[in-house]
């Protein structure tokens, strides 16, 4: 009660500044645990083997610091001495005391050290593997699983906006008897589970020899989805009828009408729809599982990197920067897409 008396009392402009920290502080913090798996992500896929392997690694990419001296190999350590804490390499361990070699000066020679070299620390380097990029590249053959996923991605993303946007333009334009119903129960499948349909769907497509193929999984994108049709058809009903209107006293038909103005004038709302299809396309794992087992050569990434997983589950550092690569093609569309795509999220309202 007494907090709230006395932030009343401030200034208006004190206000709105203390406002603003506190909501940019709250960002960035939110903004932090997300960005916190994706910097694991990437510090993980440029490590060695052996570091992943390693208990009491640094969390950043590294390599265990080594001196060569007289033709040998020695770790180099973290060792307290005088209150500091210098690197030396170990040249004769001992159990009470050790002889250690200080790589800045080894002309001075071994020195002694009393104290317990096992409960040192080691010391790391920075050591950046770029090559777990290419290793991973060539064991999971992503040229491969690259093409397929844009095949999917790209053909299912052009039937579902096609398709979306006529279905739309449909219930926006056109008087249809029972129109309202008929949008409400394209709207009710939307909540139905897809594991209702899994097992009558499977079973039509195997019938007609579709499983096994890629005709599944595209075939109906073109028939179009009620969550595009919802966002499309509320974005047309937002566009004046005025300019329809000159168009059919020029007789223009309504195909012309919707191919010359609505799609035209709706270029933010389809982007957004394609951009939802596409990562959605990209990131499904259940279809292509379900409907290309035992067709490794048709798997997309998503299918590719779950087996990838399973013959590399050891090696931490391959699976992450398979990872990242396929992640590369995603994040270039959405950076090249993103100002269209915001734009279009804000403005496809939910006003008749």
């Amino acid at each position: 009660m007494v907090l709230s008396r006395r932030t009343a009392a401030l200034p208006k402009t004190t206000r709105v500044a203390l406002t603003r920290i506190a909501l940019t502080s709250l960002a960035l913090a939110v903004l932090t645990l997300f960005l916190i798996p994706m910097v694991y992500g990437m510090t993980t896929a440029v490590k060695t083997d052996s570091q992943i392997a390693k208990a009491g690694a640094p969390w950043w990419p590294a390599r265990e610091r080594t001196f060569e001296y007289e033709g040998k190999e020695y770790d180099v350590y973290l060792v307290p001495i005088d209150g500091t804490i210098r690197e030396l390499a170990l040249y004769r361990p001992g159990r009470q005391s050790s002889w250690f070699v200080d790589p800045e000066n080894p002309a001075a020679g071994p020195f002694e050290w009393q104290g317990q070299w096992r409960q040192l620390q080691r010391s790391w380097r920075l050591d950046i593997q770029w090559g777990n990029f290419t290793r991973a590249w060539n064991t999971i053959n992503f040229p491969n699983l690259l093409r397929n996923t844009l095949m999917y991605a790209a053909i299912t993303t052009f039937g579902a906006v096609l398709s979306a946007a006529l279905v739309a333009y449909g219930f926006a334009r056109f008087r249809i008897p029972g129109k309202n119903i008929l949008f409400m129960v394209m709207l009710s499948t939307v909540i139905l589970p897809g594991a209702v349909t899994l097992i009558p769907t499977y079973f039509v497509f195997l019938q007609i020899g579709w499983v096994g193929t890629w005709l599944p999984l595209i075939v109906p994108a073109f028939f179009s989805w009620g969550t595009n049709v919802f966002l499309l058809r509320q974005f047309f009903l937002s566009i004046p009828r005025d300019l329809e209107e000159a168009a059919q006293i020029d007789g223009a038909s309504p195909l012309r009408i919707f191919y010359s103005i609505i799609l035209p004038m709706s270029r933010p709302a389809l982007t957004a729809v394609a951009l939802f299809h596409f990562f959605w396309a990209w990131n499904d794992f259940f279809g292509p599982l379900i409907y290309l087992a035992g067709h490794p050569d048709k798997f997309p990434i998503t299918v590719g990197l779950t087996a990838f997983n399973n013959l590399y589950s050891q090696s931490t550092n391959l699976i992450q920067a398979a990872s990242l690569i396929s992640a590369v093609i995603p994040i270039a569309v959405f950076f090249f897409a993103q100002r269209i795509f915001l734009e279009g999220v804000v403005i496809t309202n939910f006003e008749k």
